[in-house]
């Protein structure tokens, strides 16, 4: 089931983004630590959950005036399932009710990350193309230590299709 969180999950969505953050480390990538993106979140107008309890999510923002994928964490217990992928259609979903396009930011050659989102329709969005918000953006992520192997920017293009959506929330 694919839904926009409650409140009273959002403490407990750092969990999941930690155990999925572990995957990385076999590649030689560690996180700093104080780099959770969820527990910043408060809002859960911006987080899409994948189950009941959850089991991954998707946090979204305001880049720029696009949508931005803050954060897709699925717990290493469920993952390879398809619940990523539902998760990220159902962020393309809601973004296509309020905007033309989502942008997210990925490690270039992780499998699982930017040949991942390619496979679902992102694109590499070259730097003359970022905004002034996702500059600054991407300039966060460096000082705080989350570039540790080469990351890119992506995008997709939203269609106005008439489809039924998620939701407006972002």
């Amino acid at each position: 089931m694919i839904r926009w969180a409650r409140h009273d999950e959002l403490a407990g969505l750092a969990e999941i983004e930690l155990a999925a953050d572990e995957m990385f480390a076999p590649l030689g990538i560690v996180f700093p630590p104080g780099t959770t993106m969820i527990e910043e979140c408060d809002d859960p107008g911006q987080v899409i959950v994948a189950g009941d309890p959850p089991v991954g999510f998707a946090m979204l923002g305001r880049v720029d005036g696009l949508v931005h994928l803050e954060q897709l964490a699925v717990h290493p217990d469920h993952g390879r399932k398809g619940v990523g992928t539902r998760l990220l259609e159902a962020v393309c979903d809601a973004a296509a009710a309020v905007t033309t396009a989502v942008t997210l930011t990925t490690f270039r050659d992780v499998p699982w990350n930017a040949p991942w989102y390619a496979r679902r329709g992102f694109a590499v969005l070259p730097r003359a193309e970022w905004g002034p918000e996702l500059t600054a953006l991407v300039e966060r992520e460096r000082a705080l230590g989350i570039e540790l192997a080469p990351r890119v920017v992506m995008h997709r293009t939203m269609r106005k299709d008439g489809e039924k959506h998620v939701g407006a929330h972002p």
